[in-house]
């Protein structure tokens, strides 16, 4: 059996790992019809935007990365914390439609931490793009998808954006799968607040 060559393998990664993360949006849209069933709520019956009952949580994998502005990251600082973690590129026209709800939330909601995933990205375009949306918040550089895969092994990432709402034992408690909304992360983040607390 021939070897493939380095360059192929991680092409081969990449669409094999976005088919999974496409399966398994399927099977959350399919496998939870009316939403509720297997520990799965959807928000205002929108199957894209989901709470995870207890007990049916997956752990947020740790990872570390620079940020922006260069300063080294470690997710494990946020335990203990409620962290929305939302993948985004400033390439993407629904992550800049939803970045205003991504700012105003972030500064109602000054108890949970926010924090960007830079994904594919340029610094100097992620850069202004947070100043043109008012994003105070840090991002960290994912250009090679390293922390996108890492997510996407317990929670469907099957494009950008996602936003999803950690809590404060470090466990995936909702997401919200393309553009979010106001009314979908703050009913989220009130949720996971509240069991939180």
């Amino acid at each position: 059996m021939s070897k493939v060559p380095k360059r192929n393998r991680r092409v081969v990664y990449l669409a094999a790992t976005a088919c999974v993360g496409v399966l398994a949006v399927v099977l959350l849209v399919t496998g939870f019809g009316g939403g509720g069933g297997n520990g799965v709520t959807y928000v205002d019956g929108n199957s894209n935007a989901v709470l995870y009952g207890a007990g049916h949580r997956a752990a947020a994998p740790d990872f570390s990365g620079t940020t922006l502005s260069g300063t080294p990251l470690r997710f494990s600082a946020y335990r203990g914390k409620v962290v929305v973690v939302n993948f985004w590129g400033s390439w993407c026209p629904p992550c800049r439609s939803e970045a205003s709800t991504l700012a105003v939330v972030a500064q109602q909601y000054q108890s949970v931490s926010f924090l960007g995933v830079d994904v594919r990205d340029t610094v100097v375009s992620a850069e202004a793009f947070d100043r043109t949306h008012g994003i105070s918040y840090p991002s960290v550089s994912d250009p090679d998808d390293t922390i996108t895969l890492d997510f996407s092994s317990v929670v469907p990432i099957a494009s950008t954006p996602t936003t999803v709402v950690i809590d404060k034992t470090g466990h995936i408690a909702g997401a919200v799968f393309g553009q979010t909304t106001y009314p979908e992360l703050t009913a989220i983040l009130s949720d996971v607040t509240r069991t939180s607390a």
